[in-house]
């Protein structure tokens, strides 16, 4: 049996830009992107901490250090700028490797920078 494990996730990123006339999917600061160990074209989940919207799409990678969150497309109509996100991928594996994953936790400021990576959480609690 193969379960669906969080993989990696980035907390209460600021949505930076909302462009409806681009073809799709979201684009995410490359460093962003290499921290939290999410590659090009990956599936992402994404929730609006603000008006509880929830979809899935793709990422595409933004430049580095730029601190890019753009939603893209039809998913453009989800969000605003200025917008708190949590953006979310997951993994498939076995029971066994389930007992053990941990996945990538990044923290981010008000501008998008990270201020804690953790491979920990639990309900109200951060390492």
């Amino acid at each position: 049996m193969q379960l669906n494990m969080l993989k990696s996730k980035i907390h209460r990123a600021t949505v930076t830009e909302a462009n409806l006339n681009y073809v799709g999917s979201i684009t995410i600061d490359r460093e962003l992107m290499e921290s939290a160990h999410i590659i090009e074209y990956e599936k992402i989940q994404v929730v609006d901490i603000d008006n509880g919207n929830r979809l899935e799409t793709y990422v595409i990678a933004g430049e580095k250090g730029s601190k890019v969150i753009c939603l893209n497309g039809a998913a453009a109509r989800h969000v605003q700028p200025g917008d708190k996100v949590i953006l979310m991928t997951y993994c498939q594996m076995d029971e066994e490797e389930a007992k053990i994953h941990k996945p990538i936790v990044i923290f981010l400021d008000e501008n998008n920078s990270i201020f804690q990576i953790t491979d920990y959480e639990k309900h109200g609690q951060v390492k």
